[in-house]
């Protein structure tokens, strides 16, 4: 059985894999095809059933586990499978769908531990009293949902993973610049994608939830820590839960990326930067984690449709192989 890192350019294999996605469309001809994408533990490849029947759509929907034969081949500079054919899994075979997902690199439980630790350090008893509550609030979610649908941070307990990576570069940070209000940064961090919880419909089959499409994870957000500021007999007008507020509500850095307003204080700035930086980090590693040393990546779309080299020295300066 072959993983999808191991798909060779020309090449047949079998395997069994998760379908993430399955659309029935129509060829320029009129004629259906079955757009999928298959996931398992080692990444994903997109493909096309052809001739492709309505009742195919709902027999390898999205979350199914599928026996898979074809040929890996390249489709505008993109891999892609072709000559698919494909079967339900049959006694024995594997069923699980978490067999097949990829999740974060740290336990929920190592997780839980540096949340709480960063918790902790929020001095200002405003913004600890608004993160504690929402953080009980949201506690199943926040660390089971992803951080993205796609782009970065794209699976189970991803959303904590990503908020935990950006606390330590926040305290890194801090530790360079002294006049960075360090509990700010914190307790924006912690909140600024938390309503992904509301936005997503979770880490299976991720797709956006109504209120992700008509509202959104900024403007969610704001509104929970309004409710927990009146909950908690705080005063909406003091400057406390403003800047907590601005912080959270400029994290996208521009007016075109989603912020309703642009970062005015140095800490909405600096979590913008933090968050841009992670963001990258995890889609550039994602994109040449099956790359062979000395080759480029796909293009990925989300940082600007660039290709990205991986260098044939590791990070210690020896040759990889």
């Amino acid at each position: 059985m072959t993983q999808i890192k191991d798909m060779k350019l020309d090449e047949a294999f079998e395997g069994f894999y998760l379908v993430k996605s399955a659309e029935l469309r129509k060829t320029k001809a009129g004629k259906d095809y079955l757009a999928v994408t298959f996931q398992d533990a080692t990444g994903e490849i997109s493909g096309n059933k052809w001739d492709a029947q309505a009742a195919d759509a709902e027999k390898f929907k999205a979350g199914t586990i599928v026996k898979v034969s074809g040929v890996r081949e390249i489709y505008n500079n993109r891999p892609q499978v072709n000559k698919l054919v494909m079967k339900l899994p049959e006694a024995g075979d594997p069923v699980n769908p978490r067999d097949f997902r990829s999740a974060a690199p740290v336990s929920e439980a190592d997780l839980r531990e540096l949340v709480n630790q960063f918790v902790f350090k929020i001095e200002n008893a405003t913004w600890m009293r608004i993160v504690r509550a929402l953080l009980v609030k949201f506690d199943k979610e926040f660390y089971s949902f992803p951080a993205a649908k796609s782009n970065h941070h794209a699976f189970e307990g991803g959303l904590a993973y990503h908020e935990t990576t950006m606390l330590r570069l926040a305290e890194a940070i801090s530790g360079v610049y002294p006049q960075l209000n360090a509990s700010l940064l914190y307790a924006g961090i912690l909140l600024h994608d938390m309503a992904k919880c509301l936005e997503f419909t979770g880490f299976e089959n991720t797709e956006y939830t109504l209120r992700g499409n008509l509202v959104g994870h900024i403007v969610l957000i704001d509104e929970e820590i309004v409710k927990a500021a009146k909950e908690l007999n705080l005063d909406e007008n003091s400057e406390d839960l403003l800047l907590l507020r601005h912080v959270v509500l400029s994290h996208h850095g521009l007016l075109e990326f989603g912020s309703p307003v642009r970062p005015q204080v140095l800490e909405a700035e600096i979590v913008h930067e933090i968050d841009m930086i992670d963001a990258a980090v995890m889609m550039i590693d994602t994109a040449l984690k099956n790359v062979e040393p000395g080759a480029q990546s796909q293009r990925v779309w989300a940082l600007d449709n660039r290709q990205f080299y991986k260098p044939l020295e590791g990070k210690n300066g020896t040759v990889e192989k």
